[in-house]
């Protein structure tokens, strides 16, 4: 085993400097080089029992096994050993948390490996490389299947079952193909490129994309599922969390998509993002880029502990403070802080009164229930609010065959890699459903 884990330290450069990047909407990571990836990957302990691959990945990823291609320089074979469990890894890759870095043995006693940079650096050698072919069926089987929504969760599903060798067409009412990847998160972490370049790999294949179209307004379920053997519903988690307090209608008081979908522009604006997920830093990064005049993120939840929680041992996913790289481009970022209400000024939002909370805490560390400072009420100057308080999971469908619901659709918002995961097991139950 080798013990470079123990005297070589992860990059700590990921990103492109700060003044370079706020000014584009081009990823903010820079491209490892090789001679960079080569010293990572022989970071890897090749532990007996990869915790990274059995309980950190939920698509299992071979993730030793492919360190160990890479450190052979054997990057085909890493890639063919990634793209057998992964059917999209350049998106993963992208925007994933990387729960398998949070089990990595080596965090121990340093710090854990770069598995998602490892894996961002073999699928872009694949596509260079040509590797990355359209998911073809060897044989066709003659089942049609709809498949309703592009996300993540809708394509995965489109490849396995195009791969088992169905028809499949894919209904977005977005104008582009591509969900959550595409309308959910910005172009300075997922460039459009990349979606595109996958979206062509599968019509390549055969899949037919059909957008612009709402299913109940152009196209009725009833119609889907008189017209194809099987129909998959996984149209994610559209409807965000909204916020009932006072003067809530105001204008300048916006959902977070909305405004990353370009809405409104924050330029020379003070911005009150609430909700201290994902999100809301995709918000900060977004303000930044349109010349925000100040940006103030605040979370109701206690700030998280600097390190891993010991409420969430290894090899959990560990519960602590996390700084994104729109954070790092700024903002002020404030916990235990509650909405009250917003204020009006001049027939629209002016300012955000909030009240600060003290938590209380299970004997493990987990936040149970607040109370509000009463008397402590302050006042954040605010011309546009975003709304960034996640999304609620719809409302449960009976999933019958041939009707089956996959993704965020069936299990409340998540994460990319959970809902490729399960795309994966929903497709598996369609072709023994349909005995293909």
């Amino acid at each position: 085993m080798d013990k470079n884990f123990l005297h070589l330290s992860r990059v700590s450069d990921l990103y492109r400097p700060v003044a370079e990047r706020i000014t584009d909407f081009r990823e903010v990571e820079r491209r490892l080089s090789p001679e960079e990836i080569a010293r990572q990957v022989s970071r890897c302990m090749h532990c007996g029992i990869p915790f990274c691959h059995g309980s950190g990945c939920p698509l299992g990823n071979l993730i030793p096994d492919i360190h160990e291609q890479v450190r052979r320089g054997n990057l085909q074979n890493a890639w063919n050993l990634l793209a057998s469990t992964s059917p999209m890894p350049e998106f993963t890759a992208r925007v994933c948390p990387a729960l398998c870095e949070g089990s990595c043995t080596a965090q121990l006693v340093s710090e854990s490996v770069m598995i998602r940079q490892i894996e961002k650096y073999v699928v872009e050698s694949a596509f260079a490389h040509h590797w990355v072919q359209p998911p073809r069926p060897r044989c066709e089987n003659g089942r049609s299947i709809a498949i309703v929504g592009s996300g993540p969760a809708g394509l995965t599903a489109a490849i396995r079952l195009r791969q088992a060798g169905c028809r499949v067409t894919v209904f977005e009412q977005r104008p582009l193909p591509g969900g959550l990847l595409r309308y959910g998160i910005p172009a300075f972490k997922l460039d459009r490129a990349v979606i595109d370049r996958r979206i062509e790999l599968l019509k390549d294949a055969g899949i037919v994309f059909r957008c612009d179209t709402t299913i109940g307004r152009d196209i009725s379920r009833e119609f889907l599922l008189r017209t194809h053997d099987a129909v998959l519903l996984a149209t994610g988690t559209p409807s965000p969390r909204d916020l009932a307090v006072e003067n809530r209608s105001l204008p300048g008081i916006e959902f977070a998509l909305d405004f990353l979908n370009g809405t409104t522009s924050a330029a020379g604006k003070n911005v009150v993002i609430i909700g201290g997920g994902d999100t809301g830093a995709d918000c900060v990064g977004m303000a930044n880029r349109q010349g925000a005049s100040n940006i103030t993120q605040i979370e109701i939840m206690p700030e998280p502990p600097r390190e891993r929680s010991f409420s969430t041992p290894w090899p959990q996913w560990p519960y602590l403070r996390r700084t994104s790289s729109s954070h790092q481009e700024g903002a002020i970022r404030r916990w235990g802080v509650q909405t009250v209400r917003f204020l009006e000024r001049n027939g629209t939002v002016g300012a955000v009164e909030i009240l600060p909370v003290d938590w209380e805490f299970s004997p493990n560390g987990r936040p149970l229930h607040f109370t509000p400072r009463i008397g402590e009420k302050e006042i954040l100057a605010a011309d546009l609010v975003l709304l960034a308080m996640g999304f609620l999971k719809p409302e449960s469908i009976e999933a019958v065959p041939p009707l089956f619901v996959v993704g965020d659709a069936a299990n409340g918002p998540s994460l990319v890699v959970r809902a490729m995961a399960d795309a994966i097991r929903i497709s598996q139950k369609v072709q023994q459903f349909l005995e293909v």
